[in-house]
């Protein structure tokens, strides 16, 4: 039985237009069969490679002969190689591979040696490197093959933990791109402070310490949600209705906010809020970037006055999980393809439901179920977790 053979042509040098097409055009004389094409120019170099089929080991010396004549034409350096047959017994490499996400501020070059040794080690590859972003944070994207999830995932989070970076692993495939709903949890993720907080600060020193612990009691697990809401906004009582407004002018959104929600919503993503917070707040922040669903809770008022009460149905831990799928559901999107993102304790089941979920600068008890941490100061920095570039951000909007 004869066996076709398979030769790895490599190209490097300076990159100038025409170079690929004429290593195609020579091929085609060849009438050889492409298999896999991979290019990259770095800093003005090319690096091209292409796999193709010979109908066998003896048809090489003529590859070697026209593509060493066009090389020297382009200037460039041409290497031809035989490489391993495709009959080759299965790899743990021909597993499906990964895509890791790394982001630093800075990056170092220890932080990535530490991952590519770690890689080694499991016996695992780094098939490509692709730079993702250089500010306001530098990015990475590897696509590695050949080790199993679990393990990678676990030696990852000890690199991120020992070298202050992020990481992110998504398996490869369809899905990873295919992310079309984004929500996100509003006090201290997509704005920058607490907004009972923000409330009790006006109702008096007093108030606003009381509000201040339960809060944080409650971001670190130690307190039922909605019991600690109805402390919270018990200490309101009284309180001029007019402070809302003041406080919508008062918040702020968190650095990032605004440019993530604008790239994504001209890349067709859909974008909502699910706020242990209050829709007196919340309605703003929807009108003010275009948000496509929200949820959140409602402070009563009577005869202008806040009454100390909420009204309607509390969205709390489990209630934040229920609107992220309602707004699937309403989206048409399956729970595979949304994304969520918070930073405490409450946000846990939502982030658990979520194809991807991400904690923003979390409490630990968040950091642990989520599929992974952005430690960055920078809201938009979650878009290279979805793969995207900072090219691809200027791009759209140059649009």
């Amino acid at each position: 039985m004869t066996h076709s053979t398979r030769a790895l042509l490599t190209v490097t040098g300076a990159d100038r237009p025409g170079v690929t097409a004429a290593l195609f055009s020579t091929l085609a004389t060849l009438e050889l069969e492409v298999r896999d094409v991979e290019q990259v120019v770095i800093r003005g170099q090319l690096l091209l490679g292409v796999s193709v089929e010979l109908p066998s080991a003896d048809d090489l010396p003529a590859v070697k002969d026209k593509v060493s004549n066009l090389g020297r034409a382009l200037g460039v350096w041409i290497e031809v190689a035989l490489a391993p047959t495709p009959d080759a017994p299965m790899t743990r490499r021909q597993e499906k591979p990964h895509h890791v996400t790394v982001l630093g501020r800075p990056l170092t070059a220890s932080a990535v040696a530490a991952i590519a040794s770690g890689i080694s080690d499991l016996g695992g590859n780094i098939d490509a490197i692709t730079r993702l972003s250089k500010y306001p944070v530098t990015s990475l994207e590897l696509r590695v093959s050949g080790v199993e999830n679990a393990p990678l995932r676990s030696m990852l989070s000890a690199v991120a933990t020992d070298h202050l970076i992020d990481v992110a692993v998504e398996r490869s495939g369809l899905s990873r791109r295919a992310k079309r709903l984004v929500v996100f949890d509003v006090d201290s993720t997509l704005i920058t402070g607490e907004v009972i907080e923000m409330l009790a600060a006006h109702a008096g020193p007093e108030a606003e310490a009381e509000v201040a612990a339960v809060t944080a009691a409650a971001m670190r697990g130690e307190l039922d949600f909605a019991d600690s809401l109805h402390q919270r906004v018990k200490a309101l009582e009284g309180l001029d209705a007019v402070v809302l407004e003041k406080v919508r002018s008062e918040v702020k959104l968190t650095p990032g906010a605004r440019t993530l929600v604008r790239t994504l919503k001209r890349m067709g993503f859909l974008c909502g809020i699910v706020s242990g917070g209050f829709t007196q707040v919340t309605d703003h922040l929807v009108d003010l970037l275009g948000l496509d669903y929200a949820a959140a809770n409602t402070l009563e008022v009577v005869d202008g006055v806040l009454t100390g009460r909420v009204i309607g149905d509390i969205v709390d831990r489990p209630g934040k999980a229920t609107a992220l799928k309602n707004f699937a559901v309403a989206a048409g999107v399956p729970m595979a393809q949304t994304v969520a993102v918070g930073d405490g304790a409450n946000d846990i089941d939502m982030i658990s439901a979520a194809g991807l979920g991400i904690a923003f600068n979390a409490k630990p008890a968040l950091r642990e179920v989520a599929d992974t941490a952005l430690n960055q100061p920078y809201l938009d920095a979650v878009l290279f977790f979805l793969g995207v570039s900072r090219e691809e951000i200027d791009e759209v909007d140059e649009d």
